[in-house]
């Protein structure tokens, strides 16, 4: 029976079914207080002018992936920098917090399914079923309802609480009525975290607000069963660091020079995410292959995050004459490799792909999580600003061509910047204040 459990939870944990086709559009659509759950109203200290009390947002994760957790992040960055002294956020992973096995292993398990794809597509399967979906919350309520009802009350106590994980809305809807008194009246919200399909769990009626990324998700919302009213399309929060784009970097050749790199050199960055995955050092391997074979200097950037046996292994390589290869290991700036590329290699995840979108920067997706990511990867090539090949040959293959032709690199540059939207976090932090302190007006950013 535990096993059972273990299989749902990660099966669900990081989200998506194919969604309708990119054919499929909807009106971006704008966000509507509950009548439930109205924004929280200012402390009586405020009526004599003194400052009240910070509310207290809770974000709800967990590391089943790490997207779930910078989205989190981001949200919290801008909510404290736009509202200072106004709101204070604390982030909690409810499977880990939890101490209950297997949720709380959820993180380690999802790290050793993600890397079996096969495996991984059978428990995600699994879990999609509305049997899975209903095994999932009847023992989630059954062994975490009373840790949850404890987590969601911990003092600081929040006044409004944020689900981005697609396991965390009904449960932790229950738990907040419980604590509530039976009815609840804390405001809660769910930001999707996936960009072209997602999970039916994210969508639940009971949310005061659904913050969704795309046109598609805005339907698969409705399609679910949420009001016009719940579902707000704002884009998938992204670092500040993104937020403007190349324009807060300065020149390409002068981001190269700044690390270390040849400032004139075609530029491809791979990455693998924080823990290094895809295939990572037959990629590399892969592109530098191709672009050994281009006349004249080439780059190429990898980042291999926290894998250290990648790291390794590519630092022992011997690489083309004409290819100059830089291997890292966990880097913080993100940003700023990505400022200096031509071309991403990346895994199809969400926060990659829209932090990448950002920097206008075309992208080679090189693998996919099933079920999970599948909806990214039409994302990207629907936008016109990438395209997935899976075979190491053909991902050099197509980095080589793509740096061949300037033109049409630099058409595929504009489409991801079309398809950006970097103020997303921004907007979901004035609709989440919103919620909670009503009509308060935010800091500059």
């Amino acid at each position: 029976m535990l096993l059972l459990v273990l299989t749902h939870v990660l099966a669900l944990s990081a989200s998506s079914l194919h969604a309708p086709g990119a054919g499929a559009r909807v009106a971006r659509l704008p966000l509507r207080a509950s009548r439930r759950c109205a924004p929280l109203a200012s402390s009586a200290g405020a009526a004599s002018g003194a400052q009240p009390p910070p509310r207290r947002v809770r974000f709800l994760f967990s590391d089943t992936g790490g997207g779930h957790r910078a989205s989190a992040l981001a949200l919290q960055g801008a909510m404290e920098s736009m509202y200072p002294g106004q709101i204070e956020c604390d982030l909690v992973d409810l499977f880990v917090a939890s101490k209950v096995w297997p949720f709380c292993e959820a993180p380690a398990a999802y790290r050793w399914m993600a890397a079996r794809p096969i495996v991984w597509k059978l428990f995600f399967e699994a879990g999609a079923t509305p049997l899975g979906a209903w095994i999932n919350e009847v023992l989630t309520d059954m062994l975490c309802g009373r840790r949850y009802r404890e987590l969601l009350a911990a003092r600081p106590r929040p006044d409004c609480v944020v689900s981005v994980h697609p396991l965390m809305q009904g449960p932790a809807l229950r738990a907040l009525a419980a604590n509530d008194g039976g009815t609840r009246t804390t405001p809660f919200a769910t930001v999707v975290t996936d960009l072209g399909s997602a999970h039916p769990k994210w969508f639940h009626a009971g949310v005061d607000a659904c913050f969704v990324p795309s046109d598609v998700l805005a339907h698969v919302a409705l399609r679910e069963g949420l009001r016009p009213e719940q579902v707000v399309q704002r884009g998938l929060p992204i670092r500040k660091a993104f937020w403007r784009g190349r324009a807060g970097l300065g020149s390409k050749a002068d981001v190269r020079l700044s690390l270390g790199l040849d400032a004139n050199a075609p530029t491809c960055l791979a990455v693998g995410g924080g823990d290094g995955m895809g295939d990572l050092a037959a990629v590399a391997v892969g592109v530098a292959e191709a672009l050994g074979r281009r006349p004249g200097r080439s780059q190429l950037v990898v980042v291999c995050g926290r894998n250290e046996a990648v790291q390794a292994d590519l630092d022992a390589r011997a690489w083309p004459d004409n290819v100059r290869v830089a291997v890292l290991g966990f880097v913080s700036d993100m940003e700023r490799y990505m400022g200096a590329a031509d071309v991403l290699v990346s895994k199809a995840g969400p926060g990659t792909i829209a932090e990448a979108a950002a920097m206008g920067l075309p992208c080679v997706l090189s693998s996919f999580l099933p079920g999970q990511e599948a909806g990214n990867v039409d994302f990207v090539a629907d936008a016109g600003f990438g395209a997935l090949h899976e075979h190491p040959a053909s991902i050099g293959r197509t980095v080589r061509e793509w740096l061949d032709k300037p033109a049409q690199l630099e058409g595929m540059a504009e489409a991801a910047l079309a398809a950006a939207r970097p103020d997303a976090t921004a907007d979901i932090a004035r609709d989440l204040a919103k919620l909670v302190l009503g009509t308060r007006t935010a800091s500059h950013v």
